[in-house]
C-alpha cells in the first residue's frame, strides 16, 4: 500500500476581509476547570462565504469548514498524505485508486460513514447542476465502484496524477448523505445548490456546527462522539471583525484569542504587549495583481508586461509587508511540486516598460481602474501601484469593496485590474496553475483574468494525465515560461503569514494550506 506521498509544499496566500460590525460574544477567557477546554475566539477579517465545502473557494470558508468535516486523507505538516477516513489506499493501476475506509464512523446527524457516503459525495461534487468550483479536482473520475461497505474504488477516464492530493484538499470533505439528499430536495423545490448544507453543515469532524449569526459570528462545539480522539476545546467561535484596529483591541482586552488576518505593521506592538505573541507560518501560493485579458488594453500582452515591469516586488515586501514575504518570479512558489528555478522573470525595468507601452500604442499611457477588497496590505498595494504607474502615464483609479461583493464582481468579469491571491493547497503544480489559467476555469473557479491560451490548456491537460514524473515536470516548466511571457497576472510575492495570538492559547498552529489546526488546542487559565 502507498501509505504516504511526499509533497514539498511551503508558501502563500490567505484570502481575507469583509462584512459588518460584530457583536460582543462574551469574554474569550472562559475555560473549563481542568485547563483543557475553553471557548477559543478567532477574530476574522472576512466572514465565511459558505460552509458547504463543495461550493467554497476561499480561505475564510475553508478555515471554518475544515473543523466540521473529515476527508478520506489529510496533509500532515510536511505535506505528506496521511490517513483520515481512509485507513489505507493504493494506486492499483493508472486508472484505479482504491480506498479502505474506517469502520464505525458516524456523521453528526447519526448517519453512517461508508462506501455509499463516499460515492454520494463524489457524485455531488462532480454534478454539473451543483457547479462546484472544486469539481475540477475530481472531474476526471468516470466511476465510483463500491467493492463492499468499507472499500471503494475510484476509476478515472485517463491517468490522473494529482488525484490523491485532491482527496486531501478541503474540496474532498465528506458531507452526511442525508444532508446531501435534503439539499437536492431543496433544489427541486427551487432553492440554490448548498442552501441546506450551508445553513446546517453536517460532517463527521471533531467539531460540529452550532450557530451562524450572519455578519457577526459562527460557533462550533466539541463533537463528544467523535470517532477518533476528541478535540480539547469546548467550542470555537469565528467572529467577523473587518477592522484591523478592532481585532487588535479585542486581543488586548481579552475578548479574542487570535487575529486573522494580522498586519505585519503591528508585529512590534504585539510583541511588546504582555500576554500576546505572534506566530509565523509559511503558506503555499501567490499574491498577484490580475488583468482582465478580455478588455482593452489588457488584451495586449505588451501592456501586461509593461505594468509587470513597472512594479518592484522587493520594494513591495520591504515597504508594505515589513519583510514578510518572498518576491515572486512567476506563478508558483519554489516549494510547489513542478516549480522550476530556471524560469526567467520579466524583472523590474521602467525603461523597457515604457518601450513596450509605446509599441502597444499607448506612449502617453491610459486610464484604468484597480479593485481590491478591504484587507490593509492589499489597499496599501493598490495605492503603491497607483503611484508607480504614473511613471508610465497610466492614471489608475482605485476601488475598495467588501469581500462577498468583491468575489461576485471579479467572477463576472466587470474589472480592469484587481488584487487577489491563490493558495495552492494541494502542494502540486496542477492546483497551482490549472484553476488560475485554464480556460475552462474562467470566473468563480479561479481564472479571474479570463486568460485563454490553447497551448497552456493542452499542456496542463497533458500534465494531469502523465504518470512519468520527469515528463510531467517538463510540461510544467514550459507552462511557467509561457505564463511569465504572457503575463495574465503580475506575480508580486509569496506571503509569510503572521497572526497575533494570546499566550493562553496552547498548541495552535497554521497549516501551509491556510487552515488553523485546532484539534489539540486548549486555553490555559
Amino acid at each position: 500500500m502507498k501509505k504516504s506521498y511526499l509533497l514539498l509544499g511551503l508558501l502563500t496566500v490567505g484570502l481575507a476581509a469583509c462584512a459588518s460590525e460584530p457583536q460582543a460574544s462574551g469574554s474569550a477567557d472562559e475555560a473549563s476547570t481542568d485547563g483543557q477546554g475553553g471557548d477559543l475566539v478567532i477574530d476574522m477579517g472576512a466572514e465565511a462565504v459558505t460552509l458547504d465545502p463543495h461550493l467554497a473557494n476561499d480561505v475564510p470558508s475553508g478555515n471554518v469548514a475544515s473543523n466540521i468535516y473529515d476527508k478520506l486523507v489529510n496533509f500532515d505538516g510536511d505535506m505528506n498524505i496521511e490517513e483520515n477516513l481512509a485507513k489505507k489506499w493504493e494506486q492499483v493501476d493508472d486508472l484505479t485508486l482504491r480506498f479502505e475506509l474506517e469502520e464505525g464512523v458516524t456523521f453528526h446527524d447519526g448517519e453512517p460513514f461508508n462506501a455509499e457516503a463516499v460515492k454520494a459525495n463524489i457524485d455531488r461534487v462532480t454534478d454539473p447542476d451543483i457547479a462546484s468550483p472544486r469539481g475540477y479536482l475530481f472531474d476526471n473520475i468516470s466511476d465510483v465502484n463500491i467493492v463492499d461497505d468499507y472499500t471503494v474504488e475510484i476509476i478515472t477516464e485517463e491517468p490522473f496524477a494529482p488525484l490523491i492530493y485532491s482527496f486531501a484538499h478541503n474540496g474532498g470533505s465528506m458531507i452526511s448523505p442525508k444532508a446531501i439528499e435534503e439539499d437536492y430536495e431543496a433544489m427541486e423545490a427551487g432553492e440554490k445548490p448548498g442552501s441546506v448544507i450551508n445553513n446546517h453543515p453536517v460532517g463527521s469532524g471533531y467539531f460540529e456546527f452550532e450557530s451562524w449569526n450572519v455578519g457577526q459570528e459562527i460557533k462550533l462545539v466539541n463533537n463528544e462522539d467523535y470517532w477518533g480522539e476528541p478535540a480539547k476545546l469546548d467550542s470555537v467561535t469565528f467572529k467577523t471583525v473587518p477592522e484591523d484596529g478592532t481585532r487588535l483591541a479585542d486581543l488586548e482586552t481579552g475578548s479574542a484569542h487570535v487575529s486573522d488576518p494580522f498586519s505585519p505593521s503591528d508585529v512590534e506592538r504585539v510583541k511588546a504587549t504582555d500576554g500576546l505573541d505572534v506566530i509565523e507560518s509559511n503558506s503555499m501560493g501567490i499574491e498577484y495583481i490580475g488583468f482582465n485579458t478580455k478588455k482593452e488594453p489588457f488584451d495586449d500582452k505588451r501592456v501586461r508586461q509593461a505594468i509587470s515591469m513597472a512594479i518592484d516586488n522587493e520594494a513591495v515586501i520591504e515597504n508594505l509587508l515589513n519583510g514578510y514575504g518572498i518576491p515572486a518570479i512567476g506563478p508558483m512558489s519554489p516549494q510547489i511540486i513542478g516549480f522550476d528555478d530556471s524560469v526567467e522573470p520579466l524583472g523590474y525595468d521602467i525603461e523597457k516598460a515604457k518601450e513596450l507601452l509605446a509599441e502597444a500604442g499607448y506612449p502617453d499611457g491610459f486610464e484604468t481602474t484597480i479593485w481590491t477588497n478591504d484587507k490593509r496590505e492589499r489597499v496599501d498595494l493598490v495605492t503603491y501601484v497607483q503611484q508607480e504607474l504614473k511613471q508610465l502615464g497610466i492614471d489608475v483609479k482605485t476601488e475598495t469593496m467588501e469581500w462577498g461583493s468583491y468575489l461576485d464582481r471579479t467572477n463576472s468579469g466587470d474589472h480592469d485590474m484587481f488584487v487577489l491571491g491563490w493558495s495552492a493547497s494541494t502542494g502540486d503544480a496542477d492546483y497551482a496553475l490549472s484553476p488560475l489559467f485554464h480556460s475552462m476555469n474562467h470566473g468563480a473557479a479561479g481564472n479571474k483574468s479570463f486568460f485563454d491560451n490553447e497551448e497552456v490548456d493542452q499542456l496542463l491537460e497533458d500534465a494531469q494525465h502523465e504518470m512519468d514524473e520527469e515528463k510531467r515536470m517538463a510540461m510544467y516548466k514550459e507552462v511557467q515560461d509561457i505564463l511569465i511571457d504572457e503575463a495574465p497576472l503580475l506575480y508580486t510575492h509569496h506571503k509569510q503569514e503572521v497572526n497575533a495570538i494570546s499566550d493562553s492559547v496552547k498548541n495552535l498552529w497554521r497549516h501551509q494550506s491556510g487552515d488553523f489546526k485546532l484539534h489539540d488546542v486548549y486555553i490555559e487559565e
